[in-house]
């Protein structure tokens, strides 16, 4: 990623946003750099596409400013903002050739034809679609659609441009190609992208940075794997991807780096550091960060966290396999690991095994309300 030291592509300062007295957006402030690809998660309702469609100027704040390339915009309509969006829905026109199509945003800021062509021409080969500019949107598959769509949307050369879940109406193998696609664009155009997304496989294949969102507010923003490895909270921690999850109690003075749970006392190297002695917390792992061993195994020593359990199942999927284990308390763990590894172990269900993860994979956050223990 190369990122200008120009001003912000995009700052939102104490943005706020209400419908029908409901609170959408909560004094959200956000900078995006010019060059940056910016993915928006969260579930539904946490504001993610009220907060593109403020950058847009789809909608206007109740308070809070928008500025585009360090220009206040806050009062000024869509088509008065230098972006562009890229929806779900290609919305081509069915009349007019690909070129056409894709020229059509120069048209009509009266950009020369022969100009607006030739833009629309490299454009075209930028997407890799040189080929296709005589031909009518009908013509092209889901895939080739969306393309001309992204195309159409870089031919004004906005200062941004906004993309929401533009490959939703796509199969997996075409999201997928589309994401690679996406990708290469926006690093070959040095372009700044907004992507709002409800999936996190996009948002992590893509983005330089993520912001995870919930109720109008940012919870966490950061490089995809810091989001991941290193959650801000226990909200984060289950929102993204998966995870073990269990009810815990900090240890006494001292003892920090203990936890006592329903099955026994554990080990973990990252306490939340507003948590204190005594205070009830919720632990997270990571399945790819946990095992199932063995009833026998060896002793793992003191930075390993040994759980006794029984086999619940396995299951391949793809080149994983997981695999899950219930401990007496009824907790159970997940444990994911690949198939071609060689150590795949051949586990019966109800037979006797440990599950396993070392103390620098188990994070111990403050109960959340919104997040709280639960089995996988």
């Amino acid at each position: 990623m190369t990122i200008s030291s120009q001003p912000a592509a995009v700052s939102l300062a104490e943005v706020t946003k209400s419908y029908d007295g409901r609170l959408v957006i909560d004094r959200l402030s956000l900078e995006v750099a010019a060059g940056e690809f910016l993915a928006i998660v969260g579930p539904s309702g946490s504001g993610k596409t009220t907060t593109m469609r403020l950058i847009g100027g789809f909608e206007a704040p109740d308070s809070g400013r928008v500025s585009i390339a360090g220009r206040d915009v806050t009062g000024l309509p869509a088509e008065k903002r230098d972006v562009s969006t890229v929806f779900q829905s290609y919305a081509l026109f069915p009349h007019l050739t690909v070129r056409d199509n894709v020229a059509f945003g120069p048209r009509m800021h009266g950009v020369p034809r022969g100009e607006r062509l030739r833009r629309a021409d490299e454009l075209l080969a930028l997407v890799r679609l040189a080929d296709a500019g005589d031909r009518r949107p009908a013509q092209l598959s889901g895939g080739m659609q969306q393309r001309v769509a992204l195309a159409r949307a870089l031919a004004n050369d906005p200062a941004v441009l906004l993309l929401d879940e533009p490959l939703g109406a796509l199969d997996r193998k075409l999201r997928e190609e589309m994401q690679r696609e996406l990708r290469r664009v926006q690093a070959a155009l040095g372009a700044t992208f907004i992507y709002v997304t409800h999936d996190q496989d996009e948002a992590f294949g893509m983005a330089d940075r993520l912001a995870v969102m919930r109720d109008g507010r940012i919870e966490q923003i950061g490089d995809p794997a810091s989001i991941y490895d290193k959650p801000a909270n226990a909200w984060v921690a289950l929102f993204i991807g998966s995870a073990n999850s269990f009810a815990a109690t900090i240890g006494g003075p001292g003892s920090r780096s203990s936890i006592a749970t329903d099955f026994g006392p554990l080990r973990t190297e990252h306490v939340a550091p507003d948590l204190r002695s005594g205070e009830r917390a919720i632990a997270v792992v990571r399945p790819e960060a946990t095992r199932i061993e063995a009833a026998a195994a060896p002793f793992g020593g003191d930075h390993v966290n040994r759980i006794p359990a029984r086999m619940t199942d396995s299951v391949a999927v793809g080149p994983s396999l997981r695999l899950r284990a219930t401990t007496a308390a009824g907790q159970e763990f997940e444990a994911v690991m690949r198939r071609d590894s060689g150590t795949a172990p051949d586990f019966h269900p109800g037979e006797e095994v440990l599950v396993a993860f070392d103390a620098s994979a188990l994070r111990v956050y403050r109960a959340d309300k919104g997040a709280q223990p639960s089995l996988i």
